[in-house]
């Protein structure tokens, strides 16, 4: 640990001299203060002080991105670039919650910058060897779920129609009944009065094991365990003993301790929503990418991560969704190369299917649709069919139209 280094890299507006933001966010973020104070030796700074690796100049702005920025000068000119810093990992430890105070703190509260976003992070194996990570990732997800060489095919139970636990457990009976693969909890539904979730759990589970023993596969629920951290255990031991395969939890809710522990004590795959995610990303000068953010939670156990929608309802644009994507499908480092699940979802139907593949070129995904599923005009069943077909469709690289002719699902879906 002692010469093992993290780096993180981001993009910096400024209207000071770039070279001496970037310093000063070295300084605030390390070893460094604004005068000198006692015990402060240069051997101090020499082995504590973040580094400034790489810097690269890239345009001007008009004006400042966030407010509260300073100007050294009237007329200062704006000016963005490309910044690499490292930190000895010996400042804070192989931490998460210290890693994130350390790369993502204070720094973006610096008058020197009008705008600062953490485009990435590499971390040494001293850092990753203390997190157990996924503990089923594509590959044992795919396992549980019985799903070989396309995408799993989903489903969200929304609780705004005021379901309780038997009228829950009923929709999934139709659903597990459609041969659907996966379905999860809204992430506003983990145990209100009106579906509490101990009872939800036990009536869906005794649904799904039914469905199970007659048609031999049992559909993946992600029940939102949402909560506490000794609730989430409590209720991950409940699913686990009804005979569930996954659990999920928000976790910008729950928050990074949160999810090392359900991660350090969960038996099953952890199904991570992101929730609260534009917050953090959506303006382009301040907070993170998705490949910088996911890789917290990807170290603290998530094996599915939300990462949108082509075509979708939010204001994410579909470049974006894909590189999500793309970095879940990444290794994380040599060390840790398995990858994690992207979910799919936002207005996902049949429509999305070729493009998605033929932007991620993968079907390691867990595709997830409402209406596409729900709303199909042959029912639940030819939702799923549709779904199913269409990915069928893009995979062979035949049109939908085309695959639809002999595919009454797929073309009743389409509108055809």
């Amino acid at each position: 640990m002692t010469d093992e280094r993290v780096e993180a890299d981001y993009l910096m507006e400024t209207a000071y001299d770039p070279r001496a933001a970037a310093e000063a966010i070295a300084g605030e973020q390390s070893s460094g203060t604004f005068v000198p104070v006692p015990g402060e030796t240069p051997e101090l700074k020499a082995r504590a002080a973040a580094r400034v690796e790489a810097m690269q100049i890239l345009e001007t702005a008009e004006a400042p991105a966030l407010p509260g920025a300073g100007r050294p000068v009237a007329g200062a000119v704006i000016q963005r670039a490309l910044l690499t810093l490292s930190w000895p990992l010996a400042n804070f430890g192989p931490s998460l919650p210290n890693l994130m105070a350390t790369i993502a703190g204070n720094l973006f509260e610096l008058r020197q910058l009008s705008g600062l976003k953490l485009l990435d992070v590499r971390l040494p194996p001293g850092f990753t060897a203390a997190y157990p990570g996924p503990r089923f990732g594509v590959a044992g997800t795919r396992r549980l779920a019985g799903v070989e060489g396309r995408p799993l095919i989903g489903t969200i139970i929304k609780p705004s129609v005021g379901l309780g636990p038997e009228e829950t457990a009923d929709l999934v009976r139709v659903l597990a009944e459609a041969d659907i693969d996966f379905i999860k909890d809204d992430e506003l539904q983990a145990d209100g009065p009106a579906c509490p979730f101990e009872a939800r759990v036990r009536a869906v589970m005794r649904v799904v094991n039914d469905v199970a023993d007659r048609r031999g596969r049992k559909v993946m629920v992600a029940f939102n365990l949402t909560g506490e951290v000794d609730e989430m255990r409590r209720r991950h031991d409940l699913v686990l003993a009804c005979g569930g395969t996954c659990v999920m939890a928000s976790v910008n809710s729950v928050g990074l301790a949160g999810m090392i522990a359900l991660g350090r004590h969960s038996q099953l795959p952890l199904h991570a929503h992101r929730n609260g995610w534009g917050y953090l990303s959506r303006h382009p000068l301040l907070g993170f990418t998705f490949t910088a953010w996911h890789k917290f939670w990807r170290l603290a156990g998530a094996d599915h991560i939300h990462v949108n929608g082509l075509a979708n309802k939010f204001s994410e644009d579909d470049a974006s969704v894909i590189a999500s994507a793309r970095a879940c499908l990444a290794p994380l480092t040599a060390e840790r190369p398995a990858p994690i699940m992207p979910v799919f979802s936002s207005g996902q139907t049949a429509r999305q299917a070729p493009d998605t593949f033929r932007a991620l070129g993968s079907v390691d995904l867990i595709f997830a649709a409402g209406g596409g599923i729900m709303a199909h005009p042959h029912g639940p069943a030819a939702g799923v069919a549709s779904l199913r077909e269409a990915w069928e469709a893009a995979v062979e690289g035949v049109p939908l139209a085309d695959y639809a002719a002999s595919h009454p699902a797929l073309a009743a879906a389409l509108g055809a």
